[in-house]
Parts: structure tokens; C-alpha cells; sequence
């Protein structure tokens, strides 16, 4: 039985891995999420990937996506435009615990990320071919697919939950800050703040048909969220602010915002901004 309705404000995809995200009118679905979310990673000479935890000016690469190119800029340095369709040599490469197929995007692309980041690194392409599944742990039999995100094909958010957090930041002196901060792929009005987190599935409309998503997990928060996306620069006003109220018993103390997601149905078809969901409450 449906609970509540719900609507998606917005969509994002984050197609370098850590890099600054693209907000969609339209998002297709496919098996590791939307289409190009987490396709790319830069990693360091051993082939593990890096991210605004270590290196936040990460979030000042911006990233404008075409019909058939990726186009990465940054300050102080030129374009580099990136064919959807090229790859190099054949790597494999470590995000956090698992070691996977990827393919090498070249020397040009290496140089860029080395000399604006200042450190020696390379961008890998996710090898479609390989199958990168969700902990089981959280998904029972359904077997979720991701390319590069931590752990799950997609982050839900709200803005009632940002809304709560600016005033928490208002409160202790602090300017508000944006849902870059905590990066999710889609957000939705309609809830109280922190909502998400009481939920199962939400059901959207599509043209094709139903796009059915199952919230498995809260998002366990690091430094990310207190990098500034519009600077580079590091703090710690927004992880102080959920220490205030967001340590999660779920997670054993963790803080938490947000609710990684698997899909259950809807391969194929596409989201749109302003598309209204079914929702339903998970019962402990």
C-alpha cells in the first residue's frame, strides 16, 4: 500500500568519480544507476582510486557532458574534451575493496589530472563487462550493479533534509550550504526532513513505465561534505552540524545523510525532473 507521494526535485550524475556532478533534466536508468554516473575514476600510480577526501580540489574539476563527448575543466587549466566512445589500454584498478577491470584513458588525460592536482595520476574508464555488486548484506537476493560509486547504484536525498541542515548551520553562525556537499543522484520534495530515511521503495512514472528504486542503506558520512565545492577548501562546519543530531544507531554511531538505493525495476527507461513516486514506509 502506498504511504505517501512523493516528488524528484532534481537529478545528478557524477561521472568522475569525486569530481564536481552534472544536474539532468532527464536520467536514464540503467544497471549501475543513471546512465554515466561514476563511469570514470582517477587513480594514483598504483592504481587505486582517489577522492576529495585527500585531494578536495577534486571538486573544482566541472565536468558539461555533450551527445558524444565529456568535456573536464578546472581553474587555470584548458579544456579537455573526452570522446564517450574512446578508450586505451586495458588496467585494472582498486576502489575501496575490490579490484576491477578498467580501461585506461591516456596520456592526455593523465597529464591533465597530474599537473592541476599536482600529484602523479591517471583516468580509467569502468569496464561494462564487469559485474561490481552491491553487499548483500543490504540487498538480499536482489543483486545490484555498480561502476565506481562506494557501494550502491544510487543516493537519495531531499531537500527538507537540506533545509534542516542550513538551519542547523544558520544557528551556529555558519552559511548555508548546497546539495553538492553531500552528492546524492536524486533528490526529492515532498518529505519531512530526513524522511528518506523511513522509507522502502518509491515507484516513479516514466514514459516507458515504472521505475521501481528500493532504499536499503543510510549513508554513512566523511570529510566530503565539509569540502567546499565552490573553493576546494576543506572545513569542518557541516560535519559538526551532523554530529549534532545525525549519529545513526543503524550504523553503529556513524554519522548519517541520505539513503543509498538499489533499483528494482526500470532499466531501460528514463527519469525526469518534476516526475511524481509512490512511496511506502519500511516497518522494523
Amino acid at each position: 500500500m502506498t504511504d505517501l507521494s512523493v516528488h524528484l526535485e532534481s537529478i545528478h550524475v557524477y561521472p568522475v568519480k569525486s569530481c564536481a556532478g552534472v544536474a539532468l533534466d532527464r536520467g536514464p536508468v540503467v544497471e549501475t544507476g543513471i546512465d554515466l554516473d561514476r563511469s570514470w575514476m582517477v587513480v594514483d600510480a598504483t592504481g587505486r582510486f582517489v577522492s576529495q577526501r585527500e585531494l578536495p580540489r577534486m571538486a573544482l574539476v566541472r565536468i558539461t557532458l555533450k551527445s558524444d563527448e565529456m568535456i573536464l575543466r578546472a581553474p587555470g587549466m584548458l579544456a579537455v574534451h573526452v570522446a564517450l566512445d574512446r578508450v586505451e589500454e586495458r588496467t585494472e584498478v582498486e576502489v575501496w575493496n575490490d579490484r576491477v577491470a578498467a580501461f585506461d584513458m591516456g596520456a592526455l588525460c593523465a597529464q591533465w589530472f597530474s599537473d592541476f592536482l599536482g600529484t602523479k595520476l591517471r583516468l580509467v574508464r569502468f569496464d561494462p563487462d564487469v559485474r561490481r555488486l552491491s553487499p548483500a548484506r543490504w540487498t538480499g537476493a536482489l543483486e545490484a550493479e555498480n561502476a565506481f560509486q562506494d557501494a550502491f547504484p544510487l543516493l537519495v536525498a531531499s531537500t527538507a533534509s537540506l533545509a534542516e541542515i542550513n538551519s542547523r548551520l544558520g544557528r551556529a553562525g555558519h552559511e548555508p550550504v548546497t546539495l553538492a556537499r553531500f552528492r546524492p543522484n536524486l533528490v526529492l520534495g515532498g518529505l519531512d526532513a530526513h524522511g528518506e530515511d523511513q522509507l522502502d521503495e518509491i515507484v516513479f512514472a516514466s514514459d516507458e513505465g515504472p521505475v521501481r528504486i528500493k532504499l536499503v542503506k543510510p549513508c554513512t558520512r566523511c570529510s566530503i561534505p565539509d569540502v567546499d565545492p565552490a573553493s576546494g577548501d576543506a572545513g569542518h562546519a557541516v560535519g559538526d552540524a551532523l554530529a549534532q543530531y545525525r549519529a545513526d544507531p543503524r550504523m553503529d554511531g556513524a554519522l548519517t545523510f541520505g539513503m543509498n538505493a538499489v533499483i528494482v525495476e526500470g532499466v531501460g527507461r528514463t527519469l525526469a525532473v518534476g516526475v511524481r513516486g509512490d512511496a511506502s514506509y519500511a516497518f522494523a
